[in-house]
């Protein structure tokens, strides 16, 4: 599902709302976590899921075409870790 998707699927499941103010709504919880995120914060989202971000240290990588060494500076990833209850929705969907 693509962001465009989920602003037309919540706007769809809330005619109340216009299109815009969902897309907005959308835009600013995604910006939030970002934001959050590049503080290095942890962000917490209770059933769903919890996103952090984790160090990468510098190593010695290899230029897959080439084979020739590569160094490559160490980094920051965001990472993403399911909560327990869509786990269990999950698995107990992929079992039926």
């Amino acid at each position: 599902m693509t962001k465009s998707e989920l602003i037309a699927r919540l706007a769809e499941s809330n005619p109340h709302l216009y299109q815009r103010d969902v897309e907005r709504i959308v835009t600013t919880i995604f910006d939030e976590i970002a934001a959050a995120l590049a503080q290095g914060d942890r962000v917490e989202l209770r059933g769903f899921g919890a996103f952090s971000v984790k160090k990468r240290d510098a190593r010695q990588g290899r230029n897959p075409r080439t084979g020739a060494q590569v160094s490559v500076q160490d980094k920051v990833i965001p990472f993403f870790k399911t909560g327990k209850q869509l786990r269990e929705l999950l698995n107990t969907d992929s079992a039926e």
